[in-house]
């Protein structure tokens, strides 16, 4: 007898796949947002890319006992070439009006 594939649990394992990314990505927006908090900065200057691809470096160093706190990993001066900052070249960058 040959069995046939349950497409309802294929659907669902898209569908768990699907809320999955959405709950990461919002996850990770919510440490742009606090890495800009912390850099005094909008949030759009953050690069979402980067700040993803650091998780890497701060595992390493997490195993290595050199940090322990996330926040305080990414926005250490010494972690500035992990490139979390947007860079903007100087032609595009606009003085700010301050009143």
């Amino acid at each position: 007898m040959k069995q046939v594939a349950n497409p309802k649990g294929s659907i669902n394992g898209v569908k768990l796949q699907i809320w999955a990314t959405w709950l990461f990505y919002a996850v990770l927006i919510d440490l742009a947002d606090t890495v800009a908090n912390e850099f005094e900065m909008e949030s759009e200057k953050i690069s979402i890319e980067m700040l993803f691809r650091s998780f890497y470096h701060f595992n390493h160093a997490y195993n290595r006992g050199f940090s322990h706190d996330l926040i305080a990993y990414l926005t250490s001066p010494k972690n500035r070439d992990l490139g979390i900052v947007k860079y903007q070249p100087k032609s595009q960058q606009r003085d700010t009006l301050d009143l």
